[in-house]
């Protein structure tokens, strides 16, 4: 959300903003959907295709759980961010890319480095400005203006009037600690929006 944000208020909000979660991809793909590749470079590859920095040229590319990424493509990654070049798999061709780069991470990326789990030139090229997010049991100000928001999305995603947030639920979600952060705001409410059906209003009962 933060990452969004900083996209939407800058001038890259014209072109996209691409999110990866670096933890979601499997090892073996994570090149190809970075970098594309040519028709042909290997066996499945029966047409071009361009990559998640293609996508995100002229805008943002966010990283999400970068410290996931292996040292192979960090390197690989760190002549993108130098350079603002790369090549797509199987081709001869050097491509420019203009993109901002946003990481996150849960883990500490300087004990990763020191652990030898993460490259020490890539850190640096990285951390340009660290934005240092608490967690939401340290902000909570921030969780009924997150579950408003949530809750409007996943509302209209379904199709379904965007309930009130009636005051036993948002005494309830005060009083959580969240040690799952905003994915486990996001969960609950979702979960509360289907056990609310049609209700206009949703109260504590809807997050059990």
């Amino acid at each position: 959300l933060l990452a969004r944000a900083i996209h939407e208020t800058s001038g890259r909000r014209p072109d996209r903003f691409v999110g990866v979660n670096c933890s979601a991809i499997p090892e073996a793909l994570l090149e190809s959907e970075f970098f594309g590749y040519k028709r042909g470079a290997f066996t499945d590859a029966r047409a071009d295709r361009a990559g998640l920095l293609e996508e995100a040229d002229g805008g943002t590319l966010f990283l999400d759980e970068i410290s996931e990424m292996p040292l192979k493509l960090q390197a690989k990654l760190l002549r993108v961010v130098q350079e603002k070049e790369f090549r797509r798999i199987g081709d001869t061709r050097t491509r420019a890319v203009d993109l901002r780069v946003i990481s996150a991470t849960n883990r500490d990326l300087a004990a990763e480095v020191a652990a030898g789990r993460f490259r020490e030139d890539l850190f640096y090229r990285l951390q340009v400005v660290a934005l240092w997010v608490p967690p939401l049991r340290e902000r909570r100000e921030d969780v009924l203006p997150l579950a408003g928001h949530y809750l409007a999305r996943y509302a209209t995603s379904a199709g379904v009037q965007v309930p009130r947030i009636g005051s036993t639920a948002r005494a309830w979600l005060m009083r959580q600690r969240w040690p799952g952060n905003i994915r486990e705001l996001q969960n609950a409410l979702q979960r509360a929006l289907l056990a609310a059906g049609p209700a206009t209003k949703l109260e504590r009962e809807h997050f059990d």
